[in-house]
């Protein structure tokens, strides 16, 4: 009887854990994002007015998330683009990919490979909140990708249909 329960309480434990990963699979655009700076109070658009980004969750427990910052600029070719461009474009984005796990108010991204291999390797954990297809994610005060500033990130994520 308690090998039938043991088992029993394992199948459920694992139908929990994957019912509640399930709940974010997908794709969402970024819809917005907002910084607040803890040192001075500030709020300003973290990436820019209308930044670029996507970020998917799979079944298979991996995701990826890139943003572009807006107001990019465009250089003319690849031939001809210079190091300072490169550096400029750089500057303005991230991008990485890893495994996730979904506790329901947390998303844990385990990141394997990302723009900035300062965060490969890490742990880069997003308190979450769902809003019918939306999510809506805030990170812990960490230093600002951009400046380093401690700053507190707020983006709202959208189900791409």
């Amino acid at each position: 009887m308690f090998k039938f329960l043991a088992i029993f309480a394992l199948f459920f434990a694992s139908q929990s854990a994957s019912a509640a990963d399930e709940s974010i699979v997908g794709t969402y655009r970024l819809m917005s994002s907002q910084r607040l700076i803890a040192e001075t109070g500030e709020k300003e658009d973290s990436y820019g007015k209308s930044p670029t980004g996507f970020i998917t969750y799979g079944r298979d427990g991996r995701m990826m998330a890139i943003i572009v910052f807006s107001n990019r600029s465009k250089p003319e070719s690849l031939d001809k683009l210079t190091d300072q461009q490169r550096a400029e474009l750089f500057k303005s984005m991230l991008a990485y990919a890893g495994t996730y796990k979904f506790s329901g108010t947390q998303v844990e991204h385990h990141i394997d490979a990302s723009w900035n291999e300062i965060w490969t390797g890490t742990t880069q954990i997003r308190d979450i909140g769902k809003d019918g297809e939306r999510l809506v994610y805030t990170t812990k005060p960490a230093p600002f990708p951009r400046d380093g500033k401690m700053s507190i990130n707020t983006l709202v994520w959208e189900m791409v249909k």
